[in-house]
């Protein structure tokens, strides 16, 4: 289910971390203009209680935050939930006086076992690199997009995810695509974004003994 995530970080009114009688009685409503949006991708869970299980335990590569706690909006397709002292609370959250950070870059992502989604990361190594589980590794797919992988996803057990060069080399871990300049990344465009979202709409089930037969240096192309 696509989940997004909001969190303050413009707290004028003294209620990140606070609960919803208190924030009420302090701000007057859940006041969307505060938060910053921080997850936005496409989950398994669908119970709020998984959710807050999840993102206070094992959290998520494309996660920007802080552990979910008291104060933050978690959004699907039942609605907003202002997360309480106990339990959620159903609000009214426009999600167009939300903000995000400048420097976001819109990818597709993909992972083992689940259709790619449309995503956005920071555009800086840390979050690249966490995004992949590591060490990058880029390769370019000779339409001015490249793939940006876990260099070392196999030698480290990685599961897997999808067959490239027609069926002979894999990419274990998740991945995501991107547009590239001459000496960097950028977004993609709208047609580059639909074209990799349909490329990788299916998942591959690969087995561990297919990923440990593809552990030589491969030239990848399309």
């Amino acid at each position: 289910m696509r989940t997004k995530i909001y969190q303050i970080d413009k707290d004028t009114f003294g209620t990140k971390f606070m609960d919803y009688d208190f924030t009420t009685h302090k701000a007057g409503a859940i006041r969307p203009e505060l938060y910053q949006e921080v997850f936005n991708a496409d989950i398994d869970e669908e119970d709020l209680e998984a959710v807050y299980t999840r993102f206070n335990s094992s959290h998520h590569p494309l996660f920007r935050g802080h552990s979910l706690s008291v104060s933050d909006v978690v959004v699907n397709d039942k609605g907003a939930f202002f997360v309480d002292s106990i339990g959620f609370k159903k609000v009214d959250f426009d999600e167009s006086k939300t903000h995000k950070p400048d420097n976001l870059m819109r990818i597709v992502y993909v992972e083992p076992h689940r259709p790619a989604f449309e995503a956005e990361i920071p555009h800086e190594y840390e979050a690249e690199s966490k995004a992949v589980g590591g060490l990058i590794e880029c390769v370019g797919n000779g339409d001015e997009t490249c793939i940006v992988c876990n260099d070392e996803g196999k030698l480290i057990g990685m599961e897997g995810n999808r067959h490239l060069d027609n069926g002979v080399s894999i990419i274990a871990g998740p991945f995501f695509v991107c547009g590239e300049t001459l000496d960097d990344f950028r977004s993609l465009t709208d047609e580059e974004t639909q074209k990799y979202l349909e490329r990788f709409s299916e998942p591959e089930d690969i087995s561990r003994a297919e990923v440990e037969a593809d552990m030589g240096f491969t030239f990848y192309s399309w």
